[in-house]
């Protein structure tokens, strides 16, 4: 079922949205060269703790997971497409990062995610993360009242198949409110005009993921949360919790 979140209601999701935004943000500005991926969840940790927030993601366990999340950061390296869990791993020149976070404020949880590269950036990897950046761009602008699940997922599917890069078939977005993942999923490629009617109310989290390689396939790493590219060319992951208004798409996460 679909909630319809009043607008009080995604004003406490805003804030919780933010804080997520601050712990991205400050996430990105600790790493470098050198830096590791427990040290960079510490980081968030800390911005949690200064909100008086709590992570969605440390303890959680889906039903095909063996172990809970240990982290209030994914931080999937490389050819890590998603739920990388943070290590002792220190990050090296010319490393891609994608870092997923999440907050739970008030009752109301906030969801985002950003890839960015580490010392000297592969001209292929900038244009990469170029790319989901503007299929999360474009994702967002097709989420205003009156289109369809599916305008969404084809305004991010048209962006990553343009650019010659693969998509994860059985990974995307999801509602979001009072818990992280909520009905309906938001897949990320799929035909316009087809799908659930947006209305005013509902809350995406709209997370494009792409494979540098082009193909579609990946496994899962020993660890039983890590998603990797099958080929090992490297991916990114955007991602932003969105509000669907009569007044267009607002994006609570924004940094």
């Amino acid at each position: 079922m679909v909630e319809l979140k009043t607008d009080t209601s995604i004003e406490s999701m805003y804030e919780a949205g933010q804080v997520v935004g601050r712990a991205l943000t400050a996430v990105q500005k600790a790493a470098d060269v050198g830096v590791s991926l427990l040290e960079l969840d510490e980081v968030a940790r800390e911005v949690l703790r200064e909100a008086g927030a709590t992570s969605p993601f440390l303890g959680y366990r889906p039903t095909l997971a063996n172990t809970p999340f240990p982290a209030v950061i994914c931080a999937s390296v490389n050819d890590a497409i998603v739920h990388g869990i943070p290590t002792g791993y220190r990050l090296r020149d010319g490393d891609l990062v994608s870092i997923d976070c999440g907050a739970q404020l008030g009752g109301w949880a906030g969801d985002s995610a950003i890839s960015f590269t580490v010392g000297r950036p592969r001209p292929a990897d900038v244009r990469l993360i170029e790319a989901a950046e503007q299929a999360l761009a474009a994702g967002i602008a097709a989420a205003v009242v009156g289109n369809r699940i599916g305008d969404i997922a084809h305004a991010i599917g048209t962006v990553c198949r343009g650019g010659g890069y693969g998509i994860m078939d059985d990974f995307g977005g999801h509602g979001i409110g009072r818990r992280m993942h909520e009905d309906p999923p938001v897949p990320n490629e799929g035909r316009p005009g087809r799908g659930l009617a947006l209305r005013h109310g509902m809350v995406l989290a709209i997370e494009p993921m792409l494979i540098a390689g082009g193909t579609d396939e990946y496994h899962a790493a020993p660890d039983g949360w890590t998603l990797k590219t099958n080929d090992g060319s490297r991916a990114a992951h955007t991602e932003h919790t969105v509000a669907i208004t009569d007044a267009g798409p607002r994006v609570l996460t924004a940094r």
